[in-house]
This record gives structure tokens, sequence and C-alpha cells, in this order.
């Protein structure tokens, strides 16, 4: 009888930390092994990523990396909301030989990063994520604005009847007037509310490009978002990005070559680097938008992290050629999926029609809780709270990577920093992974990933002295 999974990891030999391979190749190569030779048949369900991290006394981080690599091999196969299971193998094309080459490990990717948001959390702070600490968040004003809104008559109509197609009335009102604080004019009839600020990226550019068109987007800048472009058949055009805003000289040329339809950016507190675009920059660049019809997709994620006064080009341009999106899972949780699009009036309709297709509508319930946490303060406390913290996690986080060797490439501000460690980050993060600690390289911030000695850090979660001290260790190791 072909032995199970689970038995196959209870037997194995304990993984070596002192080993010359990382833990998670050493993890990759044991299952490999078993499936190549059929001790794990087809159909097999591999061990869930807690019960192997357990098992092998590994972080959850270098099982997700190690299953990521299998399945990567055609392996083994991801199933929703089941696990991992072993694949029906392809069948083997004779080839000739060739020569043998080193060990080319597969790099740390967004996808890692992305489920390791979805693992319990763990002993150690997560580095490379993207997210506040859960002690941060503010789960009382949330169940007190969810109470209000579903108290007396109000829970029928919002919870057993489909939302308004653009979204709550009540919110894009809130939205309106909130937007007019940044500068941005636009009316509760210019909103569409959306599930997160993701899905409003995918309504805009699923609306406005088709497969085969080309899109501008900035470098550095959000794996996801170059993959979620060429998911959808797009072209995507790389702007290299600076202190001030992208190169405008490069953008010429891509536009005289490419003719691109859409720019998507982070203008304020850019991800990865935290710079945010310059009055001029802004200017000189919607000038260039107006002389190519070109649409730019200003992504505000980080708003409530920003300072007021900061410039947004829907305000300069009063939304003409510039479609505003933003959310609110980075400040209130990230389950928290309440996003919205302020677009020209020209556009509204064909949104929310694109919306209808991808969801029907949004939930109201949480639409509702939202406004009403806007409309007395609570989410504008909240951030005051959450900014200060982050004032002082920025200053410890800098002085600790400063004392161990490390540079930031660009000016420390808001969530992110942009450190230079001196080695290359890809092989860095993968030898970190192995002890938890969970790392995003500067190659997964480039559209075509490089080796680079930047890593991405969030502040929030870079404060404990034993990761610095860890890196350092690794960093001289190698």
């Amino acid at each position: 009888m072909t032995p199970s999974a689970e038995s196959i990891a209870a037997s194995t030999a304990k993984l070596s930390r002192g080993a010359d391979t990382t833990l998670t190749d050493q993890l990759t190569a044991r299952f490999s092994e078993h499936i190549r030779q059929r001790l794990m048949a087809p159909g097999t369900r591999l061990p869930s990523v807690r019960e192997c991290a357990r098992r092998h006394g590994v972080s959850a981080y270098t099982v997700v990396a190690a299953y990521d690599q299998l399945q990567a091999q055609g392996l083994v196969e991801a199933r929703r909301q089941r696990g991992f299971f072993v694949r029906e193998p392809a069948p083997e094309t004779p080839r000739p030989p060739a020569p043998k080459a080193a060990h080319a490990p597969l790099p740390i990717s967004a996808t890692t990063l992305m489920r390791g948001m979805f693992q319990p959390p763990g002993a150690l702070p997560m580095p490379g994520l993207g997210t506040l600490p859960v002690e941060w968040l503010d789960l009382p004003m949330l169940s007190s604005a969810l109470r209000r809104v579903c108290s007396g008559g109000q829970l029928g109509p919002l919870a057993l009847q489909y939302g308004q197609p653009a979204g709550d009335l009540r919110l894009r009102r809130v939205l309106s007037t909130r937007l007019a604080d940044h500068g941005v004019a636009a009316s509760p009839e210019q909103i569409i509310t959306t599930v997160g600020a993701t899905h409003a990226l995918d309504v805009v550019t699923r609306t406005l490009v088709r497969a085969g068109d080309s899109v501008l987007v900035d470098e550095p800048g959000w794996s996801v978002e170059y993959a979620r472009l060429a998911a959808l058949g797009l072209r995507v055009l790389p702007v290299p990005r600076g202190e001030d805003g992208p190169d405008l000289a490069v953008m010429q040329r891509l536009i005289d070559a490419h003719h691109p339809r859409l720019y998507v950016t982070v203008s304020v507190l850019h991800n990865p680097t935290g710079a945010s675009l310059s009055l001029g920059a802004a200017h000189r660049l919607l000038k260039l938008a107006q002389q190519h019809d070109l649409h730019i997709v200003e992504d505000d994620s980080y708003a409530h992290l920003a300072p007021a006064h900061l410039p947004r080009m829907a305000a300069l341009d009063a939304l003409e050629r510039t479609i505003y999106v933003s959310g609110f899972s980075k400040i209130l949780a990230p389950n928290w999926r309440v996003g919205f699009i302020a677009a020209p009036p020209s556009l509204v309709d064909r949104f929310i029609d694109t919306k209808l297709l991808s969801t029907l509508t949004t939930p109201s319930l949480t639409e509702q809780a939202l406004a009403h946490c806007l409309e007395h303060g609570l989410l504008r406390r909240h951030a005051e709270r959450v900014n200060a913290k982050l004032d002082a996690a920025r200053a410890r986080a800098v002085k600790l990577a400063e004392s161990h060797g490390c540079r930031f490439a660009a000016p420390p501000r808001g969530l992110f920093g942009w450190v230079d460690t001196g080695v290359d980050t890809e092989r860095l993060a993968r030898v970190m992974l192995d002890d938890g600690w969970l790392l995003a390289p500067g190659a997964l911030f480039h559209a075509t990933q490089r080796p680079t000695t930047l890593m991405r850090i969030n502040f929030a979660t870079t404060q404990d002295a034993r990761f610095w001290r860890a890196l350092a260790q690794v960093r001289a190791a190698m």
C-alpha cells in the first residue's frame, strides 16, 4: 500500500540547520524525492502548513516556500480551501543530457508573502508584510460601528437585499466630504465603492484597456500589480520611479513607442520607497497625460498614513485625466475590504457596469459601518493614534537598521523603508525564512526580477532587535 504524506513526513529524519542548503530546499527535496519515487501517489494530500511546520520544527513560511517550489516544479497542485495535493506526473520526453549547473533555488515570490498574510500569527514579527500589527488596530471601534448599523430596523434592508450598484449612498456622501480635505472635488455620484483598493484597480483596468494594450507602471513597484496586469494580457511598461516622481523622459519614450492607455501609480507614500510626488512633477505628468490622451490611475491606499498637505493629481486636474482609487484595509484591518473609485463623470456608468459584472454589489453592512466611523471622527482619531505609533516605530527601526550596517536608499517615510543591505536580498530572504523571518527582497518590486541588495521593510514590524542581529549574522556569513 502506498504510504500517506503524513506517514512519510512523520518518519523522515530531521532537517539540518547546519547543512549547505536551506531548510526550504531540504523540505522541497524530501517531498520531491517521495513524489518522483511514487511513494506518494497522485491525489495524496500534503500535510497542512501548520502541521508540516510542527513536525519538522520549522516556520510556517519555510513550509509555504517549499510547497510553492513543489507547485512550480509541477509536482503538486493547490486546491482552493483544501490544501496541496500530489499531481499526476506529466509524460517525460527524451532530451539530450545537459551540462551540470549549480542549483538555482526558486525566488521568494509575491505569492509567498501573500500566503504568509493568511497564516496564524507566530512568535516572530514579519518584516516583509504590508499590514499593521494586530495590536495597533481598533477592534472595539469596528464592533461598535457594526452594532450601531445593525440596531433597530436597519439590519433587514442592509443584510437581506442587494446594495446599490454604485455603493451605499451614505458612505459615498461621506467619502465626497473626505476627498474635499485633499482638494479632490468629487460628488457622491462620481464615487463607486469596491471590495478594497485592489478590486478598484481591477475595475478600472478591465473597463479601460483590453488584452494586448500597454500600461505604464512605477518601477520599483508592487509585483502583485505587475502580475495582475499581466494576467489580463496587458503589456507592462516599467517607468523608473525617483524621489520626486516618475522619470518623465523615459515615460515619453515609452509613450512614443507603445501608445499606452493607462499609467498606474502610487503618488503618495509610494510602495516600496515611501516617496511622494512633488508638485512640479505632478504638473508635468498631467501635461504629458493631456498631450497623449493618457489616463492616470492614482492609487492612494496609504492616504491615512500620509500628511494631508501632500498633492494629489486628482485635485490638480479636477478628475479630468485622473482616476482616484483608495481603500481602508491599511488603516482599519486587512479583512475590512472597502475601497472606492472617484472618477470623471463620463466614466462612472462604465465602471459601475464592470463592477456589476464582477461582484454585483458591495456589502452595505460594512459600508454603513465605515460611514459611521467617518461621520463621528472615530477613524480620524484612530489614524492619529496609529501615526503616532508609526512615527515612534520608524525612528526605532531606522536606528536599528543603521546600527547593524544597513542604509536607507530613500528617506524613511510612511509604513515602508527601502533598505540597502549590501548583499543579495533574494539569497538573504531564503536563508532567513528558515528561521521564521519573512522578508520582502527587492527583486519582488521590479517588473523583471533581477538581483538587488535592496529590500522593503515594514517599520511597524521591524522594531525587534533579534531580527536585526539575525540579519547581520546571515549577511556576514554571505
